[in-house]
C-alpha cells in the first residue's frame, strides 16, 4: 500500500470542512495558489466529510483537514474523534471565530486532538485576502503534514555557539518566544520540566486576545508550574508561568529588587503584538543580563535581535531544532546568526534550562 503521507515534491493533500461555502471558496484558493498545495475534498458538514475522507483510496486521503466546529448536521466537535479513528495520523486544523466562544471551543477540540487552529479573519481585517492569515494557514497546513509524515529535511547550515548552555551565571529568569505550532512545543517544553523553576517563566506566543488566556489554561493543566496572563503591575513569583495577553506587549521592569510585568499597546514589532524582541529587551536591562532565551517554532524572525542581546549581556540563547519545528523561522533565524548554543527538541531544551539550576549547572 502506498503511504497516505505527503513525500518531498508531492503536493500537501487538504480537506475543507466549513458549512459555508463562500469560505470553503475563499479558503480553497489561497491554499491553492501554493504550488505544494492540494485540496482534495470540500465538505459542506462532518458527517460529509467523514464519508469523503472513508470514500477516498488510501493514496488519495488529506494529510491535513481544515475544520469548522459549528456547522448542521454534524458539527465538529462530534466528527475529530471519528475522523482520528479512520485515519490517525490525520493533521485537523481548526478555524475557529475570533471569539472568547471560539476560544472556549478551539482548547477543547485540542485536547480532543487536533494538531492546531486558524483563527478565522474578519471582514473587517480583510477576511482571507489578508497576507498575514494566508502566510499563516499555508505554513500551518504545509508544517504539519510534514511533521505527521516525518519527513527528512535538509538543513540550512546553522552556526551553533560553542559556549555550553549551563555556563554562565545562574539566570534570574527563563523567557521564551514562540509563535506558529507553539502551543504545542510549549506543551512539550512544559511537560519536561522536572518540577517548578526558582525563577519565573516568560512566555510571549504570537496570539490573539482570547486565546492566551485558553494557552495559559492548557499549560496550567499539564502538571507542571500553574501558568496565566500576566497582569500589569504583578510582581513575577518564581515557579509560575506568565503569557504575554493577546494584542499586549509583555515587558519586565526591575522595581525595588522585584521583577515586576508590565503591558503595553505600543507599535508591533515585527508585524506583532505581543513580539518577543520587546520582551526580551526588557529582561536582559531588568535583570542585568542574567536570563536564559528560549526560541520556539514560528514563522519570521521576531526574537533573533532580542537573543542578541541576551548573547551581548552574558546571557543563555537556545533554540529548537528544525526537525521538530512546525516552522523553523524564529529558532532559525536565532541559530544562522550564531545565537544559539544549542538546538533541540522542546522536551530536551526543558532538559537544558533545569541543567542551569543544578548544582553544577553554573554559578550563582
Amino acid at each position: 500500500m502506498r503511504s497516505m503521507m505527503p513525500q518531498a515534491g508531492v503536493p500537501v493533500r487538504v480537506m475543507l470542512c466549513d458549512d459555508s461555502p463562500t469560505a470553503r471558496t475563499a479558503m480553497g484558493r489561497v491554499l491553492e495558489s501554493d504550488p505544494q498545495v492540494r485540496v482534495v475534498g470540500r465538505a459542506g458538514d462532518g458527517k460529509q466529510a467523514l464519508e469523503m475522507l472513508e470514500a477516498l483510496p488510501a493514496a488519495q486521503r488529506p494529510d491535513v483537514m481544515l475544520l469548522d466546529l459549528e456547522m448542521p448536521v454534524m458539527d465538529g466537535m462530534t466528527v475529530l474523534p471519528l475522523l482520528l479513528k479512520a485515519q490517525p495520523k490525520l493533521a485537523v486544523i481548526v478555524a475557529s471565530a475570533l471569539t472568547q466562544r471560539g476560544a472556549e471551543a478551539t482548547k477543547a477540540a485540542m485536547r480532543a486532538g487536533a494538531a492546531d487552529y486558524v483563527p478565522k479573519p474578519s471582514a473587517a481585517g480583510g477576511g482571507v485576502r489578508d497576507p498575514a492569515f494566508q502566510a499563516e494557514l499555508l505554513a500551518k497546513v504545509k508544517g504539519w503534514a510534514r511533521m505527521r509524515a516525518s519527513v527528512p529535511l535538509a538543513a540550512p547550515a546553522a552556526r551553533v555557539a560553542r559556549r555550553p548552555a549551563g555556563a554562565g551565571p545562574r539566570p534570574k529568569v527563563v523567557a521564551v518566544g514562540s509563535s506558529t505550532g507553539g502551543p504545542q512545543a510549549l506543551a512539550g517544553f512544559v511537560r519536561a520540566l522536572r518540577g517548578p523553576l526558582p525563577v519565573p517563566l516568560v512566555v510571549v506566543q504570537h496570539m490573539p486576545a482570547g486565546f492566551t488566556a485558553m494557552l495559559a489554561d492548557h499549560l496550567s493543566r499539564l502538571g507542571g508550574p500553574p501558568a496565566a496572563e500576566a497582569r500589569d503591575g504583578e510582581v513575577l513569583q518564581p515557579g509560575r508561568i506568565y503569557l504575554a495577553p493577546g494584542d499586549r506587549h509583555l515587558l519586565v521592569e526591575n522595581t525595588g529588587g522585584a521583577l515586576v510585568a508590565r503591558l503595553n499597546s505600543g507599535p508591533p514589532e515585527n508585524f506583532c503584538r505581543p513580539a518577543v524582541d520587546p520582551m526580551l529587551r526588557s529582561v536582559v536591562s531588568a535583570c542585568e543580563g542574567r536570563v536564559t532565551a528560549v526560541i520556539l517554532t514560528g514563522m519570521g524572525s521576531d526574537g533573533m535581535l532580542g537573543c542578541k542581546a541576551v548573547a551581548a549581556a552574558g546571557g543563555t540563547v537556545v533554540a529548537q531544532d528544525e526537525a521538530s519545528s512546525v516552522v523553523w523561522g524564529m529558532p532559525g533565524a536565532v541559530a544562522r546568526a550564531g545565537l544559539a548554543q544549542v538546538l533541540l527538541p522542546p522536551e530536551q531544551l526543558a532538559e537544558r534550562v533545569m541543567g542551569q539550576f543544578d548544582p553544577a549547572g553554573g554559578a550563582t
